[in-house]
């Protein structure tokens, strides 16, 4: 018989939940416990597990977000019609939504099953019936309704787009986002001199500059201590690029870098970047077996252009992957035309979405998406011979 149990912390789960062939750190507990002490105030977790007799032949991360205004609009603006905008979206996005992966990070890391032992249609059934259980579970906890459904981030080839029927009969939506950015590491390369090499010579120059305007910055791994000491000013960095954002659906804890650095200890790097002894910026990398992820960063905004501080980290995210054998790094869906400089190619991606108020209509739910996570005109680049 097949059926479903819903967990609500990592200290629940199953031991076969690590037991499952999953190659998803994402899916995995030491990550699951790292980010469920320090989820963002309006973010809380629960986990699906499916079952075959007794056997878990399948797995789901789901999380509760808060949407309030506050949450998702930082900068203010003075503009009367984005001010209107702003207004709708929130009348509209405001409350609890059900996330099916994981809000705070690009990518398809919400669901997993295996194949053999039960169909794709089978697992989707056990969720709907579990994300059911879940908006009653919440109405009765905390009088809140669920307004929002969303199934997140699908590549164009991913299986699960072949359930129709299923995103049909939930009244759930495809809607495109921005790509997601990945570079592929040819297997030929063994060092960054290999990557440096395959430049163009007018994006050779372009490297060159960047580790030029940044000859005085100095990089070093920052460990589990002084991620626990400084945990102040690495939030501030991460805060500024956050809240230049503008939209934004959920904030950091403080400490969240050093608690997921409890949990997750050499898969995940935080590296700090220091001018005269002074951190002035940083950047994190979750290793995910073959596949290097980037995660959060933040800078010095006054000194970030004049030093290139953001490109240059990006130079070294994909020289740690190179240098490491990773096959591809995933530079997630921002600054697109950038990261393309690099060497990442677009990805395209796709959630689903269901409103649960039948008055919103496709068209609205679209719009919002838009808004929140607009598709921007933006230039490939082709930095490679």
């Amino acid at each position: 018989m097949i059926h479903y149990k819903i967990f609500r912390n990592t200290s629940e789960l199953p031991k076969s939940w690590d037991a499952l062939a999953i190659k998803d750190v994402f899916l995995k507990t030491d990550f699951l416990s790292g980010l469920e002490t320090s989820l963002p105030n309006n973010i809380s977790g629960y986990y699906v597990g499916v079952f075959k007799d007794e056997n878990l032949v399948g797995i789901a991360i789901v999380q509760r977000v808060e949407m309030y205004a506050d949450d998702i609009f930082r900068k203010s603006n003075q503009n009367a019609i984005q001010q209107l905008a702003k207004q709708l979206v929130s009348k509209i996005v405001k409350g609890n939504a059900l996330v099916i992966g994981n809000l705070m990070h690009t990518g398809q890391h919400g669901i997993y099953f295996y194949e053999n032992e039960i169909s794709q249609t089978e697992y989707l059934s056990q969720l709907e019936k579990a994300l059911e259980d879940l908006k009653l579970e919440i109405k009765t906890q905390f009088n809140k309704n669920i307004r929002v459904i969303v199934f997140k981030d699908y590549f164009e080839a991913d299986a699960i787009h072949e359930n129709k029927a299923f995103f049909k009969a939930n009244n759930l939506y495809k809607i495109q986002l921005q790509p997601n950015m990945v570079f592929t590491i040819p297997d030929t390369w063994e060092s960054t001199e290999d990557y440096i090499s395959a430049f163009n010579k007018k994006y050779r120059r372009r490297y060159k500059t960047a580790r030029k305007k940044g000859i005085n910055l100095q990089y070093k791994e920052l460990d589990l201590e002084y991620l626990k000491t400084n945990s102040k000013a690495i939030f501030s960095l991460y805060e500024t690029v956050s809240d230049n954002a503008g939209v934004n659906s959920f904030k950091l804890q403080e400490q969240h870098f050093y608690k997921l650095k409890v949990h997750l200890k050499e898969k995940f790097k935080v590296f700090g970047v220091f001018l005269k002894e002074e951190l002035i910026g940083f950047y994190t990398l979750i290793l995910n077996n073959s596949t290097l992820e980037t995660y959060f960063l933040g800078y010095n905004k006054d000194l970030q252009h004049q030093h290139q501080m953001y490109l240059n980290m990006l130079f070294n995210m994909a020289s740690f992957g190179i240098e490491n054998g990773f096959k591809s790094i995933v530079y997630a869906r921002t600054a697109m035309e950038i990261k393309s400089s690099i060497g990442a190619k677009p990805h395209v991606m796709h959630i689903y979405l269901n409103h649960t108020n039948n008055l919103v209509a496709n068209t609205v739910l679209k719009c919002i998406v838009k808004y929140m996570n607009p598709i921007q005109e933006w230039e490939e680049r082709h930095p490679f011979k």
